[in-house]
């Protein structure tokens, strides 16, 4: 019987890195999991509902922009789920320690320490330029008579397009996943990650990107679990909603990504 994988977390005292880490550890026979973020205390973006249960003895507190702690933190990890970052928020001169110099050190100690994969947030924010072009700005805004029958999917070869700078240091992390991919041999993959809602993305605007919960849990684990031939990828990380602009079918096709929710289920964005 195969050990289970060894999975660190960045970033888990956030929503998304929460989400992962617990889907993770309840499946104590295929993971033994740890996590990693800069404080104890939840994330704003954390439903005030939840409890985040980490146990002491898997949790590293750890400034990301600080090479030698995360290098440490890394040690004799199978995977990293790289889902620490600023998320637009704050100035650039947090960007620049969290997602330019963070992603920096948590790639390169993967690759000091001989971390076999990384699975790293992105974000749909890397495609908002064609999100504010016809005609995905008309699904956008739901205006279906200006939808044509045959809109062209955005793939994730398709050149970026962020609009800000939270967008560009996410164009840097896939260039960076690209880099140590090709370079050294490393499984890096990339997961653009939609709008993720506590439980419903704001009407209208979000239901075009919108990804839920466990759809965008789904498709981590299915990342982490991917073939060892997997080099290098970029995916989308969305539910299958009405009128999304982002072509998935790479991520059904690779790593057996199958959303289970669409922003329209149980909600009427159309309603007069």
């Amino acid at each position: 019987m195969a050990l289970p994988k060894k999975v660190l977390v960045t970033g888990a005292t956030g929503q998304i890195g929460y989400m992962t880490f617990r889907r993770l550890n309840e499946q104590p026979e295929k993971y033994d999991v740890y996590a990693l973020d800069c404080k104890r205390k939840s994330s704003v973006r954390v439903p005030s509902s939840w409890t985040l249960e980490i146990p002491d003895d898997k949790f590293h507190l750890c400034d990301i922009s600080n090479f030698e702690q995360i290098r440490q933190a890394v040690e004799g990890i199978d995977v990293v789920a790289h889902l620490a970052a600023d998320p637009g928020s704050g100035s650039w001169e947090s960007l620049l320690n969290n997602n330019i110099i963070g992603t920096y050190n948590v790639f390169e100690a993967c690759k000091d320490v001989g971390v076999g994969r990384i699975v790293a947030a992105s974000s749909i924010m890397v495609s908002q330029g064609h999100r504010e072009r016809e005609p995905y700005k008309a699904m956008m805004k739901r205006r279906h008579a200006d939808i044509p029958d045959d809109v062209q999917m955005i793939t994730p070869d398709i050149p970026a397009e962020p609009r800000g700078l939270y967008g560009a240091t996410k164009v840097f992390t896939e260039s960076l996943a690209r880099t140590y991919a090709n370079r050294y041999k490393m499984s890096c993959i990339c997961v653009r990650i939609g709008q993720v809602e506590r439980d419903r993305p704001r009407p209208p605007q979000g239901a075009d990107i919108y990804v839920s919960q466990r759809d965008i849990v789904q498709i981590f684990e299915r990342c982490i679990n991917a073939d060892d031939g997997l080099q290098f990828e970029i995916f989308y990380g969305m539910s299958n909603n009405d009128l999304r602009w982002a072509d998935i079918s790479n991520a059904r096709r690779k790593v057996g990504f199958i959303p289970q929710d669409r922003a329209e289920d149980n909600h009427n964005y159309d309603a007069d």
